[in-house]
């Protein structure tokens, strides 16, 4: 296919930002001198910001409210973007290469635009994309397709010339059900691999590793 077109998403995809989002709790609770129990991560997982705020604030005897709880915890994440997180290796380069294609890029998150913002400037890695498109701003998230359409229409293309990027599994069926071409990549994060490179058009272990892509990418 002609590539023109690329949509990807940040967090697990291009970079290595997923601890912080399943280990959030903890983190806040250590700050705080707590010693979180083993189950902490499993315990918050399914829970509402707010309803997780209620939950430490409960089980851990915090004199703080709900709402000082949650400011901590989105103080927490946001440090982590703006001081901390990386990209997964390889990226980098695959972007450089992706950019000498001619192949327009932008990014689709469901996180914060700020967030991604000050994560690709301090990394120097904005000038590789030319729009970011976030879920709160679209008003739908990736169970349903509007962001990644929006995002193709954004650069004039159409599915036959567009590739998407994901690592969450619900994302990238939700991408193919539409009729996107999908790139799936590999993070720890994600359980149902098998189900991802079955369902996915390209699967990329690793951004160091990209060949299969390519060639993937050149065929007619």
């Amino acid at each position: 296919m002609k590539v023109k077109c690329a949509i990807f998403d940040f967090d697990g995809t291009l970079f290595d930002s997923m601890p912080i989002w399943n280990n959030v709790g903890e983190i806040y609770l250590q700050s705080l001198g707590k010693e979180p129990k083993p189950s902490i991560c499993e315990d918050v997982k399914t829970l509402s910001l707010y309803q997780a705020a209620c939950y430490l604030q409960r089980e851990y005897s915090l004199s703080l409210s709900a709402d000082e709880i949650m400011a901590g915890i989105n103080h927490t994440i946001e440090h982590f973007y703006i001081h901390e997180v990386l990209p997964k290796p390889g990226v980098a380069d695959f972007l450089e290469r992706m950019k000498r294609s001619e192949v327009s890029m932008c990014i689709a998150t469901a996180s914060d635009r700020y967030q991604i913002e000050a994560a690709l400037s301090r990394c120097g890695m904005g000038h590789y994309f030319d729009a970011i498109f976030t879920c709160s701003e679209v008003g739908h998230g990736k169970d349903e397709p509007v962001i990644f359409r929006e995002a193709m229409e954004h650069f004039g293309c159409d599915r036959s010339t567009t590739l998407v990027f994901e690592d969450a599994f619900h994302a990238v069926q939700t991408a193919k059900e539409d009729g996107f071409t999908v790139v799936a990549v590999f993070d720890s994060s994600e359980k149902r691999q098998a189900e991802i490179r079955k369902l996915s058009d390209c699967y990329i272990v690793s951004f160091e590793c990209t060949e299969d892509f390519w060639k993937f990418a050149s065929a007619e």
